[in-house]
């Protein structure tokens, strides 16, 4: 009869284990999966900071582009209301579209290309851009291994137990992907004159 309770309480400790383990494998997952979304939530922040002073110094320029300014403008005010991964995403590529449209009417202004804040904020804009997209794809891979360990047997039956829910994925759109940017070429120098050519010597009599 004691044999039989020490093996049952064997059992349940050994169950007790094996319960704590997974439960505690899954929070660690967890908490690193929030820490790599923190890491998106501050790029974007600073990219939603970057707007205002960006339009202003194009407005300086081009102020009867009013249009240009109110889809930035209006895609920023989404970002920064946006709740989650998916929606923040859907809102970033919507101010990635509008910012397009922003640089697009900046080409048609040689001496705002040539302005050094605007030259200092696009190289800042790039900057956060190149840190959102390495934080996306570390954020990604946290949440496609944590959503996989919620759903193997027998995770899934401690998450099911404690609650524990699938990330969502910060997805950009194919299109904006790629960093918006205005090309700032220096002027070329004039080519050199070449030298004229030294005269050529008359044929020989023919004999």
């Amino acid at each position: 009869m004691i044999i039989v309770v020490i093996v049952i309480v064997a059992i349940i400790a050994l169950v007790a284990l094996v319960v704590l383990g997974i439960y505690n494998g899954l929070i660690r997952a967890r908490m690193r999966t929030r820490e790599a979304w923190s890491g998106i939530d501050v790029q974007l922040k600073r990219r939603a900071d970057l707007v205002p002073n960006l339009v202003e110094t194009v407005r300086g320029y081009a102020a009867h582009e009013r249009g240009t300014f109110e889809a930035v403008t209006n895609a920023r005010s989404m970002l920064q209301n946006a709740q989650g991964p998916a929606d923040s995403a859907a809102a970033n590529n919507q101010l990635t579209q509008a910012l397009r449209s922003l640089f697009a009417v900046a080409e048609n202004y040689p001496q705002l290309k040539a302005s050094e804040n605007f030259l200092a904020l696009q190289t800042e804009l790039t900057d956060i851009e190149e840190k959102i997209a390495y934080a996306r794809q570390f954020y990604n891979r946290n949440v496609s291994e944590f959503n996989a360990r919620i759903q193997v047997v027998p995770n899934v039956i401690i998450a099911n137990m404690f609650g524990f829910q699938p990330f969502e994925f910060f997805e950009a759109a194919e299109e904006a992907r790629e960093v918006p940017h205005v090309s700032f070429q220096a002027p070329q120098p004039p080519e050199a004159p070449q030298p004229p050519e030294p005269p050529q010597p008359p044929p020989a009599p023919q004999q």
